[in-house]
């Protein structure tokens, strides 16, 4: 029954996975994945806002939003001057996460590359860092000579596919390959060889391959070409991933939960906004001299004493405002603030994309999503074409509108809807798809699952 304290559960995380291809287009072709869902239960799984992978996996197994935890994105304000944005590593999670609350209740866990775990911190069994780790030269593991172990397994291991926005789509294949058959082997070496109840480990491959090869599967996308020789990698790698799913259900028991989860999904990325060539063009932001080439603006020279707003780059825009006492040479008035951030927010909003029409955007206030705004929250969080569009922060463009990513080839942006595949042998009768789940959700069902009451500060709800 469920809570049955002898019970172990495996979680196999798989960033950026759209419930439209796994569900989907390539269900019945992946036998392993579609046995689960079969068995159980299985639906989108909502994710934070934004949904990016950072904050997304600390938030999932936190229980806590973006606010609470303070993390906003990949990169986020250290304090209220222009120029500093700090990194999130493991290092900007104040919150316990279920490890750490199954450690102190005495469970053996066992971790490998989820986000937001470099540096490596103890817990009662093992970690093995995330995507985030440098290099590994760095110690990235708990206890530290599981290092050694895992080079003797695998040679060098790959936390991550380091520079995945490239042209050269076929050597971005083979290190997506490499990457994810490293990760599996390591993880079935772990399975066997040590003591766990909860076990989770997170693929960056499937991350990698949907930005690096959407337009070659999508008709829709703008950079579709039908007969390309890329049309079938990424449901070539689903197959894949399926297979060595499979190796893993077979070296589980009967007493082994199974949940299969991604932090967010996917979609076709048709172009992007520079949002602070626009802020310029509209008089919300200055600059003493424009820079000569397409410029970042962080290397541009910004006349502070005439800027009202800028804002930062990605899959999402955060806008900021210049306020006077808040920021060093602020001068927004306190008491025009929501007006001007509301005016921002409809301009915003109204931006059409290239051809005049409505782009759909969808512009927030961080206190509307949030139950707290701990450490530095953007003023706003911009949606561009609900993240059909990316939002682009360099200046001296000269346009709004731009279909070169200033990142680096990249075809796909993130989507709101995950997925969620729950196989629990000791429940009969599965196959049932489950509606309104949240990436909150994960973290008490999983510790419920464990015999373990999950803390009151957790606001997801257990599935059932």
């Amino acid at each position: 029954m469920i809570g049955n304290h002898r019970r172990k559960v495996l979680v196999v995380g798989l960033d950026c996975v759209p419930p439209e291809l796994l569900f989907g287009q390539y269900r019945d072709e992946l036998p392993h994945f579609n046995a689960l869902m079969t068995a159980g239960l299985w639906g989108e799984l909502e994710s934070c806002h934004p949904p990016i992978t950072v904050p997304a996996w600390s938030c999932m197994m936190a229980s806590q939003d973006p606010g609470q935890l303070g993390i906003y994105g990949f990169r986020n304000r250290a304090d209220y001057g222009y120029d500093k944005l700090s990194i999130a590593t493991g290092n900007a999670v104040k919150a316990e996460r279920v490890w750490d609350l199954l450690s102190r209740a005495d469970k053996k866990v066992a971790v490998v590359g989820v986000p937001g775990t470099y540096p490596p911190r103890p817990v009662n069994g093992l970690m093995v860092s995330c995507f985030l780790t440098p290099s590994i030269a760095n110690q990235y593991t708990h206890p530290a000579g599981l290092r050694d172990e895992i080079a003797g397994l695998v040679g060098e291991y790959m936390v991550d596919v380091k520079g995945f926005r490239t042209e050269d789509k076929d050597w971005l294949l083979r290190q997506i390959y490499e990457m994810t058959e490293k990760r599996f082997r390591v993880v079935r070496h772990f399975l066997r060889t040590k003591p766990w109840d909860f076990f989770m480990f997170v693929e960056m491959g499937t991350d990698r391959i949907h930005h690096g090869f959407w337009k070659f599967i999508d008709p829709g996308h703008r950079g579709y070409e039908p007969g390309n020789r890329h049309e079938q990698a990424i449901r070539d790698y689903y197959r894949y991933l399926d297979r060595e799913l499979g190796e893993l259900l077979a070296m589980i028991d009967q007493d082994t939960v199974v949940l299969v989860v991604s932090d967010h999904g996917a979609k076709k990325m048709d172009g992007g906004i520079c949002i602070n060539e626009w802020l310029l063009q509209n008089g919300y932001l200055a600059l003493r001299e424009p820079p000569r080439t397409p410029t970042a603006i962080d290397k541009c020279a910004v006349d502070w004493s005439k800027t009202l707003a800028w804002s930062e780059g990605g899959y999402y825009a955060r806008l900021f405002l210049n306020v006077k006492g808040r920021e060093p040479q602020g001068v927004i008035e306190a008491r025009d603030y929501e007006r001007l951030r509301d005016e921002l927010a409809a301009k915003i909003a109204a931006i059409p994309d290239h051809q005049g029409r409505p782009l759909g955007t969808i512009v927030h206030k961080p206190q509307a999503l949030y139950r707290a705004t701990t450490n530095i929250p953007p003023d706003l969080l911009i949606y561009f074409g609900d993240l059909n569009w990316r939002s682009v922060g360099t200046l001296g463009t000269g346009a709004i509108h731009t279909f070169d990513n200033d990142t680096g080839p990249d075809d796909a942006n993130h989507a709101q809807q995950g997925i969620l595949i729950l196989h629990d042998p000791a429940q009969p009768g599965g196959g049932r798809e489950i509606k309104g789940m949240s990436l909150y959700d994960v973290a008490p069902t999983i510790l419920h699952l464990l015999g373990q009451t999950p803390p009151p500060h957790m606001i997801g709800k257990i599935i059932t």
